[in-house]
This record gives C-alpha cells, structure tokens and sequence, in this order.
C-alpha cells in the first residue's frame, strides 16, 4: 500500500519517541525482503517477460535511467515517495540482472536514510501527527478509501473473470 510502511513509521515513532531509533532498522530489513522479493520475480522473467509486468513508458524511461546513471538511479528510487513506481524500478532492476550485493548495499541503505528521516521528524511532531491521525476525519476519509478499494478491486477481479471465460469459449 502506497504510503503504508511511512505511516507505520510515523505512528511507531510517535507514540514510543524515546526508542524512535529502533524502527527505522526493523522497516529497512522488511523493506529489504520485500525488494529481494521483486528483484527476484524481475530476474525470473528477464526482459523479455518484463513488458507482461511493467508498462511500457515506465519500462523504456527506467532502462535509461539505469544505463545514464546506475546506482545513483537506484540511490533515488529507494528514498523517492509514491507516486514513484518502484515495484516496475525494482523489477527491472532484476530483468537487466544488476550486480546483487550493489543493489541491496545501495538499496538498504538509502531505504535506512529514508526511514531514519521519517522517524526523526515523526518523533519531533509526534503529538501533533498523532492528532490528526486519530482525528474522526481522518478515520472516516480512510474508510471510504477502503470500501472504494474493494469495490474496484471486486470489480476488477469480475471483468477479468469473464474476460478469461470469453476468451475460453
């Protein structure tokens, strides 16, 4: 979920300020299992299944980026918020087979810096963070994003479902 693992950070480091410093390693260690992950299925497709999982304008932008500048690309990706598709940057990353033990130091560390950053502030402006993240507007905006989510992911899932049994018959 875009956004999901700042918002925990935020709420973590609010609410326990005086141990703010432990949640960005714990994150930065999930968010590094969860990169293997892609960087994996990326690998496993190659480039010439890439096209199946990434959209062809962010594909040809991220492939020059990583020729132009390399691991400074990839230092951006990981620190960059949404709307920045990283999942298509990570799986990439494995389609084109980077150099691994590169990708992860460079990775970890910038998610490390990011995270770092979120919980300093989270915890500077923790009261003030938790207030409007416990505020009833903010709850109920939160609610509606959800049930709007599984409407059209309900839906997706149904004219995908009958696409497939259309193309079957």
């Amino acid at each position: 979920m875009p956004l999901g693992i700042d918002a925990l950070i935020i709420v973590l480091a609010a609410k326990y300020g005086e141990i703010f410093w432990v949640f960005p390693p714990i994150l930065t260690i999930g968010s590094l299992g969860a990169a293997a992950l892609t960087y994996w299925v990326g690998r496993s497709a190659g480039y010439a299944g890439l096209p199946r999982m990434v959209p062809r304008h962010h594909l040809e932008r991220i492939k020059s980026r990583l020729d132009k500048t390399g691991a400074g690309a990839l230092a951006a990706a990981a620190v960059l918020p949404p709307p920045f598709p990283l999942t298509a940057f990570l799986l990439t990353c494995g389609a084109l087979d980077l150099d691994r033990a590169r990708f992860f130091f460079v990775f970890g560390i910038m998610r490390l810096i990011r995270f770092g950053t979120v919980a300093v502030l989270a915890r500077h402006y923790g009261d003030r963070v938790r207030y409007v993240l416990e505020s009833d507007a903010l709850r109920s905006g939160v609610t509606v994003f959800i049930v709007v989510a599984c409407v059209a992911t309900t839906a997706s899932v149904v004219m995908l479902w009958r696409r497939a049994r259309l193309q079957t018959v």
